[in-house]
Parts: C-alpha cells; structure tokens; sequence
C-alpha cells in the first residue's frame, strides 16, 4: 500500500512537535496534509537521508539543490509554513541534541531511517561550496568567495536582474512600480545623499556591472574608480561604460578595497559590499575608507543587517547562505555597524531603513527568474538555479516579516574644525 507521505508527515511530527502546515507527496505517489496547502514533494528516499545526515538547514537545501526535494504551489506559502519547522527555531529553540533526549523523537528518526533505506550519506550537490573556516576574508579567500557568488555568468544575472544590472535593493515609489525605476531612483537616492558634483572623484566599492558608476559619471558629471573581485563583472561593466562614450570618467579595477592607494576620494559609495567583509574585519574596512575620503568627504554604506542576539556569541552564519549563496557572509546589527564606522573616525549623519523595499526587490527577481526558468537553467545549471530561486524567496520573506533589514548610513570624515559640510536639514533628498 502506498502510504509514504502519511508515514512522513506522522514521523515530521513526531520528531519537530509541531504540525506540518505543508502537504506532503512522497516518492511513491502518496499524499497527506492538509489539502489546500501548497505540497511538499519528496521524489525519492535519498531526501530523507539527507536529512538524516544533515538534520535541519543544511539537509533541507542538499535536498533541494539536487532536486531530491520540490515544492509545488505558492512558494512563498510553503517557505513560510516551514520555516517555523526549520530555519527559524529562534534563540529558545532546542538544539537537535536535545531533541533526541526525548524518546518520541528517537523513536521518530529510527521510523525515518527505516523508510529512508540504507544510511548511507548522500553526496553533497556539487553547487556546495567546500572549503575550511580557518582562514576567513584574507584577500584570497574573499576573492574566491566573491567569484563563487558573482561569477555565474552575466547572461543568468541579465535574466535575474533585469536591464538595471543592479544587485541590491531597490527604492520604491509604489509597489506597482516597476524594477528599473526603481533600481535608478536608489541610484539617484545614493548620488543626492553624497552630494556629487561635476568634477569630484568617487569610489564605488563593490561596483558589481557598474551601474552606480556609469550613473554617477553621467548624471553628475563626477569620475569614478569602481572596485569589484570578480572578472566577470569588470568585463561586463568595462563593456556597458565603452558603450556609454563614458571611459574618460569611469575606470573599472579587479581589485581588492584594501589595495586602493590613490586617495583621497571625495566621496565613497558602498552598497551591498559590507556584508562580505566579515565582523573581525569590519573595523579595517571602516578604517580604510576612512583614509581614503578626503576631510569632508562623505561614505554612503547600503548594507544589510540582523537582529542582535540576546547573547552575541551565538550568533552563527546561515548554513545554506554560507555553503551555496555567500561563501563566508556575515550580518552585524545596524546598532554594530554604526559604532564600527564611528570606531574608524567617521561620523555618521544619517540612518535610513529600507527593509520593506528589499521584500518587494527580491520578490521581482524572483518572478524574473521563474518567467525564464528553462533559459536560466541552462546558462547557470539547474541546481544553481535552484538555489538562487530558493534564496530569494526565504530573503524575501525575511524581510517581509522583519527578521533581517537593510539601511543605508550616511557618515562623513569630519574635519578637526567640525563642519562636516552637512546642512542643517540634510533630508533633502526625500
């Protein structure tokens, strides 16, 4: 008798505590829970060994990187219904140490190793990132961890991205706007706060395919050294800036920020490069781009950040994130980001919270890549898709349901004199 999802979803209970707000169709064609939720499709044994393997996260993505695991219905619906089962066990969750002191939940996972068949460990899927944590943002290891992540190809980023070619949140009029006017309005937003004007020099750290630069030089008349890891992006942009008639105004470096020698800058933009920097270099990263903007010169930081931890050294890096999406990424409280910034000599004038705006980016990524499915497999594989779709959505959500956010800070390098050129009521960019 068929009756392999009613076995799971029995088992999924046991072991969690919780009910399975999802529905459940396992290998052998079987279906249980609630049937007007969106299903849970379980293809084949070697999902739950995965699982068995890799209790939690990491097991959950190995499964749906290779396919093993799908979801049909609203995405969205079902990341949220088990995320509670999941990724989001919160500070007070049980460890699975614990867990299996219960004797239900032993009796559970013996069930789920009985109907996963032999318990033999599955080969991770090979979009898994392998590498030791022993040495974390050296030059090297930030630059490998940058061309996992960017260097995918240009033609999957097109499809993802839009005609923008622009990788971070987008600032939004109106929900029903549409993602290129959104994406040139945050442009524009970064420029009004640094305040450009013809002739300064600007740094834009992590230039991604060069966006902000060519925006910057067009329509402010400024030049600008763009910084970026990856090589894929600097042919790119190098490409978009040619075809601009802009390359007496923007030059674009495969460089490292920490190798910038040819301060100062009059102004620094950095958005969404933080996040890669890692807490035990984050003071570096203030400091140099504190010495590199000239007295007066103003850093625009867009960057993401957590909630704090009632205890901060439990903090750790997302599994699925760290092993398939942002090799060595890490989030800091906006709270820690500020002092950081200040610790280094910068004076930070302004903070604006965009989170909401983030949710609604994300969401037309996806929908971006999902209208172009077949394509997008084909240039970048089936699992990398797989997983960009994967961590977009649960991004998205995370947004949506204020469990992460995004700010940009506006700082500048105040001069001894204290006029830090800022006008009384600087939001003059709303």
């Amino acid at each position: 008798m068929a009756d392999a999802a009613l076995r799971l979803k029995s088992l999924f209970e046991q072991l969690l505590g919780t009910p399975v707000r999802v529905r459940i169709r396992a290998w052998d064609g079987s279906e249980a829970g609630p049937p007007d939720a969106p299903t849970l499709v379980v293809r084949n044994r070697r999902a739950l060994r995965r699982l068995l393997w890799k209790p939690g996260e990491l097991g959950m993505a190995r499964a749906w990187v290779s396919g093993d695991l799908g979801i049909e219905g609203d995405l969205y619906a079902a990341l949220d219904a088990m995320s509670e089962l999941v990724w989001e066990r919160g500070d007070d969750g049980r460890t699975l140490a614990q867990a299996l002191r219960d004797p239900e939940v032993r009796s559970a996972v013996r069930g789920l190793v009985k109907l996963g068949g032999l318990p033999l460990p599955p080969a991770p899927p090979p979009e898994e990132v392998r590498r030791s944590r022993a040495h974390l943002h050296t030059k090297r290891t930030d630059k490998r961890a940058i061309s996992h992540h960017y260097d995918v190809g240009n033609d999957f980023y097109e499809i993802v991205l839009g005609p923008s070619m622009v990788y971070s949140c987008a600032y939004w009029e109106s929900p029903d706007g549409t993602l290129e006017d959104a994406q040139r309005d945050k442009l524009e937003l970064i420029c009004r706060k640094l305040e450009l004007k013809p002739g300064q020099r600007l740094l834009d750290v992590g230039c991604g395919w060069g966006s902000m630069a060519i925006h910057a030089a067009r329509e402010y008349g400024v030049s600008v050294v763009g910084v970026t890891l990856s090589q894929e992006q600097a042919a790119y942009a190098r490409k978009r800036v040619a075809g601009e008639g802009l390359t007496d105004k923007v030059e674009i470096r495969v460089q490292d920020y920490r190798d910038v020698a040819d301060g100062p800058y009059d102004a620094i933009s950095s958005v969404g490069m933080a996040e890669h920097v890692g807490a035990e270099r984050y003071l570096e990263y203030a400091g140099v781009l504190h010495s590199l903007l000239k007295p007066g010169g103003r850093l625009l930081n867009h960057q993401i950040a957590r909630r704090p931890h009632r205890d901060e050294s439990s903090y750790h890096i997302d599994e699925f994130i760290d092993s398939y999406v942002f090799p060595d990424g890490e989030l800091a409280p906006i709270g820690t980001t500020v002092t950081q910034l200040e610790r280094a000599g910068l004076e930070v004038r302004d903070v604006e919270v965009i989170r909401e705006h983030y949710a609604l980016t994300l969401r037309r990524w996806v929908a971006n890549l999902e209208a172009e499915w077949a394509r997008a497999a084909k240039l970048a594989g089936a699992g990398r898709a797989r997983v960009w779709r994967l961590y977009m959505a649960a991004s998205a959500l995370a947004f949506e349901r204020n469990r992460i956010g995004v700010n940009q800070v506006l700082a500048v390098r105040t001069p001894d004199s204290g006029d830090s050129g800022v006008p009384l009521r600087a939001r003059t960019w709303n």
